[in-house]
């Protein structure tokens, strides 16, 4: 494996942002800007997810964390993370099924944001 093939590799992988964009929004043109927008997040995360995975295997398989540690970790992470956007986005919460509002201040939230009506 070369850094050529590595390249050609992962953009060939990437060229499913365009599928999965087009799924999300529907067919666009490729100047419209939201699809750019949504397209360049996709690529984002088709890559992290491969370099990711490619990490945690290599890390595991070389010995140096165990697939025990691994997993602890990324549950810490998760759980901090999910903490840290409940204090951003004050009255949104997760669930196990999925995202709970408490109004007013889930609709204040989305008005300093600037979400759409």
């Amino acid at each position: 494996m070369s850094d050529t093939t590595s390249m050609a590799a992962m953009q060939k992988l990437a060229k499913w942002r365009k599928f999965f964009a087009s799924w999300q929004l529907g067919t666009r043109p490729a100047s419209d800007g939201e699809f750019k927008a949504v397209t360049h997040h996709r690529e984002l995360s088709i890559l992290l997810r491969c370099e990711m995975t490619a990490l945690s295997g290599l890390l595991i398989s070389k010995g140096v964390i165990t697939l025990q540690e691994w997993q602890a970790a990324v549950e810490a992470e998760a759980k901090l993370l999910d903490h840290d956007y409940e204090e951003s986005f004050p009255g949104w919460r997760s669930t196990p099924d999925g995202l709970s509002m408490k109004l007013p201040e889930a609709g204040e939230t989305m008005r300093k944001l600037g979400f759409p009506p």
